[in-house]
């Protein structure tokens, strides 16, 4: 029955469909959104223009990105269900509580099964702006505050930190975290934008898709590096001992957490952004000892870069957040905000040329075999 079938364990170099959205060669270490550079979206655009970016496919004119600013702080609001579903469930896991609320949102929305393309858009720019909200109201509402209101003026990023921090972010802080979304926007064919790009599939809202995918980002094998690298950042507690930890850690044949990556054999185009935001943002807020730990790291993590056990760009993730006192819990919820333009394009994309994804398993049970009654099963 098997003969002649090769199987691809998770699907492994497996194309299962074009795509516009963004261009990833790992062996040279390129990623394009739309064809534009990683590099100069990092340095010039913004997240706002990114995500119009990645929603329409073309960088917008300057009345086009005014009209999507405003759509985007026009959608700064959530029903007061929401609020309560928050408050009934605080003490869960945040991406718990941010997957159940954005279920409820839809069917809180009239236009929330809504399948056409528009809806898709309106939904997704309403998700955008909502579901950082969801994420700062869990956490005001578990520490027994009041959620803070959005900021009407604010940039995307800058609101965001106002509203989970209650203190307005310094410029440096807030562009800091506008590089953070930019860079994790899009990713191609990740876990969960094909998980999303399923749903969408069998004919279901974005809704359902985006849920899906924040239930694919849980799983620690996506979306939990930048959380695993903090964690390894207090572990080695100072620079002078990266070296001997990094030793052991690859004596024992275990794996260095921020450094490879399923995609990219060279250094991942995004780390060198954020590596250079860390290092400001940590002399600006007087504790450099996290930067220089992660730098002391790679520099013990030289000798393997000719693996490929290069740096990715969670690497450098979590000490931002630990930066700005975010509980570590939260660091996932954070990439789920920055990546949902890339999830919106995806489905969009798989929407404007639907086909049921629906993939095959080679059966490798029992040969066929008799029914034994109850009563003479020994």
């Amino acid at each position: 029955m098997s003969e002649g079938v090769k199987i691809h364990r998770g699907l492994k170099g497996i194309y299962f469909e074009r795509s516009g959205v963004s261009f990833i060669d790992g062996s040279k270490g390129e990623l394009r959104y739309r064809g534009y550079s990683i590099h100069d979206l990092a340095e010039q655009s913004s997240f706002e223009e990114t995500a119009y970016l990645l929603i329409y496919g073309e960088l917008p004119t300057a009345a086009e990105l005014s009209r999507f600013d405003v759509a985007l702080k026009e959608a700064r609001e959530l029903p007061e269900a929401i609020y309560n579903i928050i408050a009934t469930i605080a003490r869960g896991h945040p991406m718990d509580v941010l997957r159940t609320a954005v279920s409820a949102l839809a069917a809180l929305e009239p236009q929330g099964r809504n399948v056409s393309e528009d809806a898709f858009i309106a939904n997704g720019i309403r998700l955008i702006s909502q579901i950082p909200m969801i994420v700062a109201a869990h956490e005001a509402i578990r520490n027994g505050r009041p959620p803070v209101a959005p900021d009407p003026e604010a940039s995307h990023a800058a609101n965001w930190l106002w509203m989970l921090k209650g203190q307005k972010p310094s410029e440096e802080a807030a562009r800091l975290t506008d590089v953070d979304f930019i860079l994790h926007a899009e990713h191609g064919s990740n876990a969960s934008s094909f998980a999303s790009r399923v749903t969408v599939s069998t004919d279901a809202d974005l809704y359902g898709a985006i849920t899906t995918a924040l239930a694919t980002l849980a799983g620690p094998a996506h979306g939990g590096a930048a959380e695993d690298v903090m964690r390894m950042v207090e572990e080695i507690g100072k620079p002078e001992n990266a070296l001997a930890y990094v030793k052991a850690l690859r004596a024992a044949r275990k794996p260095v957490t921020g450094f490879g990556h399923r995609v990219y054999r060279t250094e991942d185009p995004r780390a060198k952004h954020m590596r250079q935001g860390v290092e400001k943002l940590s002399r600006e807020m007087g504790q450099p000892r996290w930067f220089e730990i992660l730098q002391a790291v790679v520099e013990g993590m030289k000798p393997y870069a000719r693996h490929g056990l290069n740096v990715n760009v969670d690497f450098y993730s979590g000490v931002i957040y630990q930066l700005h006192g975010i509980p570590r819990d939260l660091y996932v919820p954070i990439f789920a905000i920055g990546r949902l333009p890339g999830w919106v394009a995806q489905c969009l994309e798989q929407l404007r040329s639907n086909i049921l994804i629906r993939p095959l398993t080679l059966y490798d049970g029992p040969e066929p075999r008799p029914y034994v009654r109850l009563e003479k099963r020994m």
